[in-house]
């Protein structure tokens, strides 16, 4: 299984490639992370926000990785414990299908993104930096997969 992060943005600050980066790879071969980077529109274009969103949309589309299960981030998506996304990672890791999470740009997602994913996901009810989402939900994923091989790094 492979853990995509599809993600609006490029050139992010040193600090947030460092960070998304170190939890990267301290994932084992069969929950690697991989980042796909998606060019966010131009906002000198003088296109309306709902029209950067949708050039964005039909960028993310037709980045993501062919059946993989589509996870978009949104703050008003499922709220899950760490617990509950090492779960949900085990069945992810059980099925076999990779799973692709979507990080939308300073806009958020176009609602054909959100609309074409299986699960909306919530970080936080707070809206978080797009580029701080990476090293966040890294970082989750790596204490879910430590939490399911009874790793130390996860402590209650």
């Amino acid at each position: 299984m492979k853990l995509w992060l599809v993600a609006v943005g490029h050139k992010m600050p040193a600090w947030i490639t460092a960070g998304f980066t170190g939890y990267a790879k301290r994932m084992a071969r069969e929950a690697q992370i991989e980042l796909i980077e998606i060019k966010p529109e131009p906002r000198t274009t003088g296109k309306s926000v709902a029209q950067m969103m949708e050039a964005e949309a039909q960028r993310i589309l037709t980045a993501l990785p062919k059946n993989a299960l589509r996870i978009a981030l949104d703050e008003r998506g499922a709220h899950f414990s760490t617990k509950q996304l090492a779960q949900q990672m085990q069945d992810w890791m059980g099925s076999g299908q990779d799973v692709a999470f979507i990080i939308g740009g300073a806009d958020g997602l176009h609602e054909s993104v959100k609309n074409s994913a299986q699960l909306l996901l919530a970080l936080s009810v707070m809206t978080l930096p797009h580029g701080l989402v990476r090293v966040l939900l890294a970082e989750q994923l790596y204490r879910a997969y430590s939490l399911l091989h009874n790793h130390p790094y996860h402590r209650e």
